[in-house]
């Protein structure tokens, strides 16, 4: 019986740095001292904002820090080639009733969010119970989003690996949810849950910036019936500005850190140490790290980089 199998997620919207590189790390550490699997999937549905490049570039800097994965990556693995498994769940919730269109612009659902007693980042549903004349009315003038339903009540509880015992009231937290845009491209959080469903995924390790998703995750696993997966949201590495480690921060992407000289051994110690599993910075592997690899041992704090040029040559 299969004990773990985890994935690689990278999108090609920009190269890979720091912040995801450690993610990445962790995640692989976690299945490969489980003796799992783990796959690599591109995941690449925002095709307007994709870097060309990006990807071939994200996969070599993979390889360059000593991971590896457990499947090719055949044009199964890259959601742009899975949108009509997505709209086959997309009809099949249409069918169900788990549907509704949106037609509301940026402008009115962020004045509506803004309002004193309304939740903040919750949908009021403002078109949730729209007749259907006039649906057919607005559908003439522009085409619609996709929210998904969140009944009263939709409670979701669940262990996470670094954060414990979670509990999240989806209807009152966030409301009805995006699942497809008005351009027909499903939404990260349908995606993502059908891909790992697919692809037999029993753990999920990633940024603590994901960590409001989970709740929705979880009730789209609900509606198709499925166990979610063991969840493990880590700290991020923060900028100067004590931010989310980004592009606007300048070189501190692997593939910049790579044209420094420094070597894979140095960036994987200095990661190692950042997030606890290591208590000096020293040069090592990744496969190195996996005999004493523990969950419980990674910090529960963000890394915060005071300055960018850790790895200046």
């Amino acid at each position: 019986m299969l004990i773990c199998k985890a994935r690689l997620a990278p999108s090609p919207t920009g190269y890979l740095h720091l912040g995801n590189a450690r993610s990445f790390l962790l995640a692989w550490l976690q299945a490969r001292a489980l003796g799992g699997e783990i796959i690599l999937r591109i995941e690449d549905l925002d095709r307007p904002r994709a870097v060309e490049g990006a990807e071939k570039d994200i996969v070599g800097d993979l390889e360059w820090l000593g991971l590896d994965w457990d499947n090719e990556l055949t044009p199964n693995y890259y959601q742009s080639n899975r949108l009509h498994l997505y709209c086959e769940a997309l009809d099949d919730f249409k069918a169900r009733d788990l549907l509704y269109p949106c037609f509301c612009a940026r402008k009115e659902l962020a004045e509506a969010m803004s309002a004193p007693h309304n939740s903040a980042g919750r949908y009021p549903g403002t078109c949730r119970n729209l007749s259907t004349e006039k649906r057919a009315e607005r559908e003439v003038k522009k085409n619609p989003a996709l929210r998904f339903r969140v009944e009263p009540g939709s409670i979701i509880e669940y262990n996470d690996l670094i954060h414990g015992s979670l509990r999240s009231d989806v209807y009152e937290e966030t409301g009805d949810f995006i699942v497809a845009r008005a351009d027909g491209i499903p939404s990260y959080q349908l995606a993502v849950v059908l891909d790992d469903i697919a692809m037999g995924v029993t753990h999920v390790l990633r940024g603590d910036d994901l960590l409001d998703s989970t709740p929705r995750q979880i009730l789209l696993y609900h509606a198709f019936s499925t166990k979610p997966p063991i969840y493990a949201h880590v700290p991020l590495i923060l900028g100067p500005d004590r931010k989310r480690l980004a592009k606007r921060h300048g070189s501190v992407s692997i593939v910049e850190i790579r044209g420094t000289g420094r070597s894979p051994e140095e960036v994987v110690g200095w990661l190692a140490w950042s997030c606890g599993l290591r208590s000096d910075i020293g040069k090592t592997t990744a496969a190195e790290l996996i005999e004493d690899f523990v969950i419980d041992n990674i910090s529960r704090h963000g890394t915060h980089l005071s300055s960018l040029d850790i790895f200046s040559p």
